[in-house]
């Protein structure tokens, strides 16, 4: 197709994509109340306190947004799917295929860790340190902004696995390179810890680091099994 005709199909799907969220957005407000319990829960007996007008509304919005990205994320992956794929060599789309579908799993997944795992360990710390000399009485829109922040930054960090499998696919990286790096990962990991978690706590940090160092680990497995697929394939 000529260019202005790519261009008009990738507005068009960025323009689905954009009301999938805004769709998906305003449904979650039907049920945002809920969502918001559903998040306070880690925080045990907190009281959590409307410190200005219109505070939970804002709030409450905030939450309905990053429900609806979520929703929304896998027809906005189908989009970007059927906008590359035509361009594509069978080859390429062999790979960018489960790369896309992993990374949704992956986002999924780091959702899952960072309320399984990290907010109860990051509230914990936070609740005990000065519990004997302050009383915690938290602002909602802050621990919803905390909360989220912490789920979203971790699902983007979930998403090394297949950014690795990718240069590996195009040759860019090997996996007996990255294995042999395995020292500057790990202070990596500890620097993204610290940088990707906004409670600065040591524990939730190290939560993290432990974890990107195991997703690099599954994601050198991954570049190793893209160049034996490459080597029988040719």
């Amino acid at each position: 197709m000529p260019l202005t005709d790519h261009l008009e199909e990738l507005r068009q799907r960025v323009f689905r994509s954009l009301a999938a969220i805004v769709i998906a957005a305003l449904a979650s407000l039907l049920f945002v109340k809920p969502l918001v319990k559903t998040l306070e829960a880690p925080a045990n007996s907190i009281h959590f306190l409307q410190v200005a007008p219109g505070e939970f509304l804002f709030a409450s919005i905030k939450v309905a947004g990053y429900a609806g990205l979520t929703i929304a994320l896998p027809y906005i992956l189908y989009q970007g799917l059927a906008f590359v794929l035509p361009g594509l060599t069978s080859k390429e789309r062999r790979l960018i295929a489960p790369a896309v579908a992993g990374s949704a799993i992956l986002f999924i997944g780091g959702l899952i860790f960072a309320w399984w795992a990290l907010v109860p360990a990051a509230l914990n710390f936070l609740i005990n340190y000065g519990s004997d000399v302050v009383e915690p009485l938290w602002s909602i829109e802050r621990y919803l902004d905390f909360v989220l922040l912490l789920m979203l930054a971790t699902g983007l960090a979930f998403q090394l696995p297949v950014l690795q499998m990718l240069l590996g696919a195009f040759g860019l990286v090997q996996w007996r390179k990255m294995l042999k790096a395995w020292r500057w990962v790990v202070m990596s990991a500890a620097l993204a810890g610290a940088v990707l978690t906004p409670s600065t706590d040591p524990i939730t940090m190290l939560l993290l680091a432990v974890a990107i160092t195991a997703l690099f680990l599954v994601g050198v497995v991954l570049v190793a099994l893209t160049d034996q697929f490459r080597e029988q394939v040719s």
